[in-house]
This record gives C-alpha cells, structure tokens and sequence, in this order.
C-alpha cells in the first residue's frame, strides 16, 4: 500500500513573493483529486509551481519514515518528497518506496481512476481502493501506535498486491 502516498503531493500554492497559502499540504491534495492519506502526517512545509505541477513536500522528521501497513506492505518516506502533480496523476516521484519481497522500490507515478488509486514501481504495478487513503499513516507505527488500532484501520485491508 501507499499512503505516499503514499504519496506525496504536499502542495503548495505558493505565489512568487506573497504569503503563504492558508492550506495544508493535505489540503491542498484535494485540488487535484487525491486523498490525504498517500502522505504520513508530519508535512512542516511545501512548494508547488503552479504553472508545471512541480512540488516539493517537506516531513517534519530529520531520517527516513518508514512503518509497515498491517498485513500489507512496508513503506518509506524521505525527509523530502518530490514531484510533478497534475488532477487524478502524480509522476516523477522521488522520496518514497515500498518493499517487495527483500528490496526496496521507488514509486514512481500515482494515479487516480474513479475510486482506485494506482501505484507504479516502474516495472510492477498495483491498485488500491480510495478508502485504504482517507486517514494520514503516523512515522514509525503506521496505523496501529502505542498498540492501539486506530478506528481507521479497517479500512486499511489493502485488496491489491504488487
């Protein structure tokens, strides 16, 4: 699974010298179709050109993110997430991956049809359904922190495999 999310997309809509937008990176997914959860909570700050799709999303943490989805996958986030959003697509990813037998891959491009979201490895493919995203995962535990299972969790059962 990917909450990059999985992903990845904090954007935000920064204007050449003005303030700052008033939306959370999480926020600002919505503005192109993508759930808050394919990003850990834990963003402290983003940029977005607004005229290429380029963004960068910064997590509030001085290592890598990494924490597994209960009966899934294992992912992992740098401090720094980078790429190109566009409505329903996220491509060049850099900064996130998840764990495939024994190794590590880099998720590549995200995209949304209807209510599945879809993640590329560049060779390897899987889509997920949209509700296994609606909650953001926390840094080092996931979904289930302090051993409490979050009321989420259910819906996390991922129907996909890579």
């Amino acid at each position: 699974m990917l909450p990059l999310l999985l992903l990845l997309p904090l954007l935000a809509v920064a204007g050449a010298g003005t303030a700052a937008a008033t939306k959370t990176a999480y926020e600002a997914l919505a503005d192109f179709d993508f759930p808050p959860g394919i990003i850990p909570k834990g963003v402290v700050s983003y940029t977005l050109d607004n005229a290429t799709g380029d963004f960068t999303a910064h997590l509030d943490m001085k290592s890598t993110c990494e924490f597994s989805i209960q009966g899934s996958y294992s992912l992992r986030y740098k401090p720094n997430i980078s790429g190109r959003i566009s409505v329903d697509k996220l491509t060049n990813l850099e900064g996130v991956s998840v764990k495939i037998l024994f190794f590590w891959v880099n998720i590549i491009e995200v995209t949304r049809s209807g209510d599945n979201l879809g993640f590329s490895v560049g060779i390897a493919s899987a889509e997920f359904g949209l509700d296994n995203f609606l909650e953001c995962p926390t840094c080092g535990c996931g979904f289930d922190c302090n051993g409490l299972q979050l009321p989420a969790e259910p819906s996390l059962r991922l129907r996909g495999a890579f």
